[in-house]
C-alpha cells in the first residue's frame, strides 16, 4: 500500500493495523516517508520532518537506503523519488485523506504542494480516501473559500501547487484512476464534541497549522512534547476533546494564552478561550496534580491582595535575581524541577514591574 499524507490515519493508528496484518505500507510525502524510516510520529501537520536537519535525513538515507552520506537537499529528493517510484509501481492499494469534502457535487479535495497523493491515488487498482465527518462543505462556494483559506493559512499560497477533485473510480473511457474508489467517514469523537457547545467550534479547524507556526510555545517545545497527533495550539484543545482531559490534561496549561493563534487563524477560532474552558473543566473534575492546585489556589488569594502581592514579591525578585548572579539564568530552583531539569530559567531582573514603572515615571517627571 503507498499512503498519501493523511493525520486522521495517525488518529486511528492505521500503519501499524495494516502492518500488523502483513500488508506492507509506505509512506510518500517525503517528510513522512522520512518519518517512517526514522520510527517517529509528525512533528508538525504540514512539515513531519521538520524537526529533521538535513544531515539527520542524510545520514537516515545512508542507513536504511544502503546509499553514500548526502546532504544536498535537491539530491536527497531526487534519492527518495527513486525509492518511491518503485512502490507506486508496485502497490495494489493507495490511501489518501480529504482536505475538504463537497456534499452539492460530491467530490473530495487532497491539496499537496507534492505530487504524491496523485500518484497514491491513481496508480494503484484501489483508492481508500479516509475523511473526518467535519470535513464537508455544503456547496461547491463554500468549499472554494474554505480551500483558499486552507492554502493561505499552511504555506501563505494563492493555492497548492496540487489540487485534486476526486469523485469516484474512473469510468470505461479514462485511461487512468483506480478501478474502485472507497470514502471511509471517521468520527474518532467528532460527533460527541459536536454536541458539545462550548467546544463544538473546534470542528471548524481546517487543519492548516497556521496557530503552530505562530505559537511562542509549540516554537519552543516542538510537536512530539505534546504526546499525540496534534501539537500546538490546535492540539492543545482538540486532543483532550478526543481522547480526554485525564489524558492530557497537561496540554490546555501548555499555554501563555497570548492570543496569537486566534489572531493568525483562518477560521477565526477562539483558541484562547477554549483553552481556558478546557483548564475550568479541569479544575471542576479535580484533575490535574494536588500540588499544583494548590499552589495556584495559594496564588489566587495572594493576587487578590495587592499589598501582600507586593510585600512578597519583591524580596523574591530581588533573591532570585542574587541567586542568578551575572549569568541571569538559574539551573536549580525548587518547586519547578520540572522546567530546571531540562532547561535553564531566566531570572527577573531584581525589580518587579511596578518598581520598574515608578521609577520609569520620576524620570519622565519635569
Amino acid at each position: 500500500m503507498v499512503k498519501g499524507k493523511s493525520m486522521v490515519s495517525e488518529e486511528i493508528g492505521l500503519n501499524e493495523a495494516l502492518m500488523g496484518a502483513g500488508i506492507e505500507v509506505s509512506e510518500t510525502d517525503l517528510g513522512e516517508y522520512i518519518i517512517q524510516l526514522a520510527g517517529e510520529t509528525p512533528s508538525h501537520i504540514i512539515a513531519p520532518a521538520i524537526h529533521k536537519t538535513r544531515d539527520d535525513v542524510g545520514s537516515l538515507f545512508a542507513d536504511k537506503l544502503d546509499i553514500p552520506y548526502e546532504t544536498d537537499p535537491p539530491r536527497l529528493t531526487w534519492i527518495a523519488r527513486k525509492a518511491l517510484r518503485e512502490k507506486f509501481l508496485a502497490a495494489d492499494l493507495g490511501t489518501s485523506g480529504c482536505n475538504i469534502a463537497c456534499a452539492e457535487t460530491g467530490h473530495i479535495t487532497t491539496v499537496s504542494n507534492e505530487g504524491n497523493i496523485r500518484m497514491s491515488t491513481t496508480l494503484p487498482r484501489v483508492h481508500i480516501a479516509i475523511m473526518g465527518m467535519e470535513r464537508v462543505a455544503a456547496r461547491l462556494e463554500d468549499h472554494d473559500m474554505l480551500l483558499r483559506l486552507l492554502c493561505r493559512g499552511a504555506a501563505a499560497q494563492n493555492m497548492a501547487t496540487y489540487v485534486s477533485y476526486i469523485g469516484g473510480p474512473r469510468s470505461k473511457s479514462q485511461a487512468d484512476g483506480p478501478q474502485e474508489f472507497h470514502l471511509v467517514v471517521l468520527d474518532n469523537g467528532r460527533s460527541r464534541i459536536l454536541a458539545d457547545p462550548e467546544f463544538r467550534e473546534m470542528l471548524c479547524c481546517i487543519r492548516c497549522g497556521a496557530c503552530l507556526n505562530h505559537c511562542p510555545v509549540y516554537g519552543a517545545v516542538g510537536g512530539h512534547a505534546y504526546g499525540w497527533v496534534y501539537p500546538g495550539p490546535m492540539g492543545s484543545v482538540l486532543t483532550p476533546l478526543m481522547i480526554g482531559l485525564k489524558t492530557a490534561g497537561d496540554l490546555p496549561n501548555a499555554s501563555s494564552l497570548c492570543g496569537r493563534c486566534e489572531e493568525v487563524c483562518p477560521m477565526s477560532i477562539p483558541l484562547p478561550e477554549l483553552l481556558r474552558r478546557q483548564r475550568v473543566r479541569q479544575h471542576q473534575a479535580g484533575l490535574g496534580h494536588k500540588r499544583a492546585r494548590w499552589a495556584l489556589a495559594l496564588w489566587g488569594a495572594v493576587a487578590r491582595r495587592p499589598r501582600l502581592y507586593q510585600a512578597l514579591t519583591r524580596p523574591a525578585v530581588w533573591l532570585l535575581a542574587k541567586l542568578a548572579g551575572r549569568a541571569g539564568r538559574l539551573r536549580r530552583l525548587p518547586l519547578v524541577g520540572g522546567w530546571t531539569s531540562v532547561r535553564d530559567l531566566p531570572a527577573p531582573e531584581g525589580h518587579t514591574f511596578q518598581q520598574q514603572w515608578q521609577a520609569r515615571q520620576r524620570r519622565q517627571m519635569p
